[in-house]
This record gives C-alpha cells, sequence and structure tokens, in this order.
C-alpha cells in the first residue's frame, strides 16, 4: 500500500538556497500541486479521456437541465455546481484507486461480493421504487440514493477476474473450473434483473466475454447462454403473442406475468418492433423527441446551448444526453463522442495485453469492457438501434452513484497500467545494468 501521505510533503523544491522555507503559499500550493501530477501515473491517454468527457459533461449538464431546474423551482448553476462538485469528487476517487497496488482489490474482491449480495435482496425488497423497480436505497446521512447494482458490478467483476486468474489448470473442469466462476454471475444477474433487466444483461453479457478470453471451455460458454436466452425468448414471445398486429395495440396480458416490471418489458419489446415513425403516442414520446434532436443537429450541430429538444425531451440529462450532443454539436460531435470510447476500450485491451499477472488483465479487460458496452448501448437507444434502457453514458451523464463507481473502475484500471508501467521500468533498468555489465 502507498504511503498517501507523502503526497503532501513538501518538495525539497520549496526550500531556498539559505535552508529556509518558502512563505507564498501559492507557491507551495504549486509544489502540491507538482507533486501530485509526479505521482500520478498510468496510461496517459485515459487521464486525457477521462478530462475531456468530465469537462464535456459540464456544458452539457450545464445545457441539459434547463426543464429541470424549471420544474423543481431551481437555478442552471445549481446544476452546474453540483455536477462540478461529482467531477472533483470523481477526479479524487479516480486518483487514490490508481495510487492503490491493484493486487488489494483481489484481496477485497471476496468481501464485497458478500456485501453486495444482501445490499441487493434489501435492495430488491425495500429500495426506493420508481416505475415498479426497486433500484435505489437511500442513504440517511447523505440525503442520496445509491444504486447497489454498481456496487455489485464492480465487485462481481473482481471477483469474476479473481476466480480465473487462480483456476488457470482447472478452468476445462465444469465442476472445479465453470460452476465456481458461473454460480456468483448467475447470483448478482437474478437479484438485479427483476428491478433493472437492462443491467443484468449487460453484466452477463460482460461476464460471458470474460469468460471466453479466460478460457473457459466453449461448449459450458454455450451452454450458459442458452439458459440465459430462455427467458428472453419467453419474454419475446408473449410480446409478440400479446400484439393485435391489425389494430395496432397491445392485448391483455395473463395475470401471473402482470407483476413488477414485466409489463414494462413487454411494452418496450413491443413498442421497438412494431412501432412506426408516423405512430403518435405516449409510449413513443422519448423516441419521437430524441428523432427530432437529431434532426435538429444535422452534421454540424446548433451550437452548445441551443437544443431544443431539451425543454421536451425527458430525462435528457441522463438517459438520453447522446441526442443533446448530437442536436447541439451534430453528427461530428456524436463521431467524435465514440470515438473516444472506443479509443478507451483500444487502452483497456492495450493494458490487458501487457500486464504480466492474469487478475490485472482480467480487471482491466472486464472494466474496460462493461464501461464501453454501457457507452454503446446508451447511444444505440439514443438513436433508436435498441429498445429504452435507462442506462446511462459514462461520465457524460448528470452525477450520481453510477459516475462514482464509473470514476472507481477507471482508477482500478489505471492501477493496473500503473503498474504494467513500473514491471517495463524494471525491464528496461535490467536490460541497462546488463548492457553496462557486458561492456
Amino acid at each position: 500500500m502507498p504511503d498517501f501521505t507523502s503526497i503532501f510533503k513538501r518538495d525539497a523544491a520549496t526550500v531556498d538556497a539559505g535552508g529556509s522555507a518558502m512563505g507564498s503559499p501559492f507557491k507551495n500550493f504549486g509544489d502540491v500541486s507538482q507533486n501530485i501530477v509526479n505521482k500520478t501515473k498510468g496510461d496517459k491517454v485515459i487521464w486525457a479521456i477521462v478530462i475531456i468527457l468530465t469537462l464535456g459533461s459540464l456544458l452539457l449538464v450545464y445545457s441539459s437541465t434547463g426543464s429541470l431546474a424549471y420544474r423543481l423551482s431551481k437555478s442552471n448553476e445549481s446544476y452546474l455546481f453540483k455536477q462540478l462538485a461529482f467531477i472533483v469528487l470523481g477526479l479524487v476517487i479516480i486518483y487514490f484507486a490508481h495510487r492503490i497496488n491493484y493486487t488489494i482489490y483481489s484481496k477485497v474482491a471476496l468481501v464485497l461480493f458478500l456485501i453486495s449480495l444482501p445490499l441487493l435482496f434489501f435492495t430488491l425488497m425495500f429500495g426506493v421504487e420508481l416505475n415498479s423497480g426497486s433500484r435505489w436505497i437511500k442513504l440517511p446521512v447523505l440525503n442520496m440514493t445509491f444504486q447497489t447494482s454498481d456496487l455489485a458490478k464492480l465487485a462481481l467483476f473482481m471477483y469474476l477476474s479473481r476466480l480465473l486468474s487462480k483456476k488457470q489448470e482447472v478452468i476445462k473442469d465444469f465442476k472445479k473450473g465453470f460452476l465456481p466462476i458461473v454460480l456468483p454471475v448467475l447470483a448478482i444477474c437474478a437479484l438485479i434483473a427483476p428491478a433493472n433487466l437492462s443491467t443484468a444483461l449487460l453484466i452477463g453479457g460482460t461476464s460471458i466475454l470474460l469468460m471466453f478470453i479466460g478460457r473457459v471451455s466453449i461448449k459450458h460458454i454455450l451452454i450458459l447462454v442458452a439458459f440465459a436466452m430462455i427467458p428472453i425468448a419467453m419474454l419475446v414471445s408473449v410480446a409478440v403473442s400479446t400484439y393485435d398486429k391489425e389494430k395496432h395495440e397491445s392485448k391483455k396480458i395473463p395475470a401471473f406475468l402482470a407483476v413488477k416490471r414485466i409489463p414494462t418489458w413487454i411494452s418496450r419489446i413491443q413498442t421497438f418492433l412494431y412501432s412506426k415513425k408516423e405512430d403518435d403516442n405516449e409510449k413513443l414520446y422519448q423516441t419521437n423527441q430524441a428523432k427530432i434532436a437529431i434532426a435538429n443537429g444535422g452534421i454540424f450541430g446548433m451550437g452548445p446551448g441551443n437544443s431544443v429538444q431539451r425543454n421536451f425531451l425527458p430525462h435528457c440529462y441522463s438517459d438520453f444526453i447522446y441526442v443533446i450532443i448530437i442536436e447541439e454539436y451534430g453528427l461530428f460531435g456524436a463521431a467524435f463522442i465514440l470515438f473516444i470510447y472506443l479509443v478507451f476500450l483500444f487502452r483497456c485491451i492495450r493494458i490487458c495485453r501487457k500486464s504480466p499477472y492474469a487478475f490485472g488483465a482480467f480487471l482491466a479487460l472486464a472494466l474496460g469492457f462493461t464501461l464501453t458496452t454501457q457507452a454503446i448501448v446508451n447511444m444505440g437507444v439514443n438513436v433508436g438501434l435498441f429498445p429504452n434502457t435507462g442506462v446511462t453514458l459514462p461520465l457524460v451523464s448528470m452525477g450520481g452513484s453510477s459516475f462514482l463507481f464509473t470514476c472507481l473502475s477507471i482508477g482500478i484500471i489505471l492501477s493496473v497500467s500503473r503498474n504494467v508501467e513500473q514491471q517495463e521500468g524494471m525491464q528496461k533498468e535490467n536490460i541497462s545494468d546488463s548492457e553496462v555489465l557486458s561492456a
């Protein structure tokens, strides 16, 4: 564990030639800042991506919260400063998370996983309910909601990376290799799915991809995929069979299915499969408003702060923030954001390939894939490629517990990257020493 107090020790440069400390607080602050910068390691491209996306989020959140501020009788500036506070806190989390040796995360993975299970169960039973789904618990002291699936997702990928790295010798065995790996995934997804099916599907998909990279038997993976497809196929079948194509309306679904969020899932599938562009109803309101925003944006956009659809599109500061990007910055701005996330994924894959230890490689890849997949799904929903899911755009959507856990995930990725840099530095030193000896 690194000594965090050393970050705040006075640098030797703060002492003048006579040995007395320089009295200027600005110089002391500058030296502390320089010390922090010097201790900032890891992939510089990922650091640049974090800065670009967070600064962009300030502009977008300020631009898109006008209608929300009006409804709640608040000012836009209050949301701007709130987002700024989340960004500062998020950068602090990234910094300290990347300074920790990533092997610590392997040691705490099991504890976090075991904590997340009862938390998810409690959230499912007693959490704050919204749209017939309990996804949040309210923190009494901070007076803010906390989405427990964010913690569970991070804990699962830590634990899964640990298991994959430790079971490589028996990874092809069903009982010793496959079952210990797949059971935690099934447990987390089963507890998340009733309230947040899209997040459960993203976690399941990323876990399967990680298993494939971790050399789990293809036969076992196909069994898992077939098992997971059964409820999805049943849901789609019910949606298709309970829709009247002639009258363009939904039929009454069986009573045993009319519980929790199942009717919402069926309705979203029907809307996605059967809706037409000329339809104008309540279910298509978000989709239609998003299409108008895309049409307004065109190639070059309407300019920063000039969005019109922000006044009509619900959750344009979170779930539908990508269409605000398109409306204000056009096709070029939208393509740039997509490019940024793809570069982020590429750098995570690069860290994975260079990592000398399996746990670090799996961890960087798992977190990189889940954040990039979340971003692509959000963009796909915004442009009408996927049904509505409620998934936010990482580091861009308005801050909350999801924003902070995204920052923690990036900090862990940078911790793995910092270790890779240290290993490469040691190898270069060894090579140079051997060259000196040979000379």
